[in-house]
């Protein structure tokens, strides 16, 4: 097991306890029963905290395809692990920035997340042309 690889564990942990911290703002008021109910997510914070959860549940499918392929391809396994850590530092930080409501620089770090994503994704082809080997 690769270290990119744990890192797709820890995407799906975080995003997991991004839904936690909704649910831990009001416990008493959390229904487990209804967890889906729009009526908790009223709350501007535990909105925010919805859609972050959200969110990282859709830039999950490409980080898995990215690492996936960028292993099965023989990327260097390196630059797979770096890349993979650092889309998962900035999950954290895009988190932090969704929580805190600091919408453009959330939207600035999903950016560098994604470029993250296209650089795992590309790695097989950018190495297998030799512009890795500088």
């Amino acid at each position: 097991m690769t270290l990119a690889d744990l890192m797709l564990l820890a995407a799906v942990l975080l995003t997991i306890a991004t839904i936690g911290i909704a649910k831990a703002t009001d416990v008493k008021g959390f229904d487990n029963a209804r967890p889906r109910d729009p009526g908790f997510y009223q709350d501007p914070f535990r909105a925010r905290a919805l859609a972050a959860h959200q969110n990282g549940f859709e830039v999950f499918p490409f980080l898995a395809a990215a690492v996936i392929l960028a292993e099965m391809r023989h990327a260097p396994q390196a630059w797979v692990d770096g890349l993979a850590v650092a889309f998962i530092l900035l999950r954290f930080a895009y988190v932090g920035a969704y929580l805190a409501d600091r919408p453009t620089m959330r939207s600035v770090v999903w950016g560098a997340g994604f470029a993250c994503n296209l650089g795992i994704f590309f790695l097989p082809w950018w190495f297998a042309r030799g512009a890795g080997g500088m």
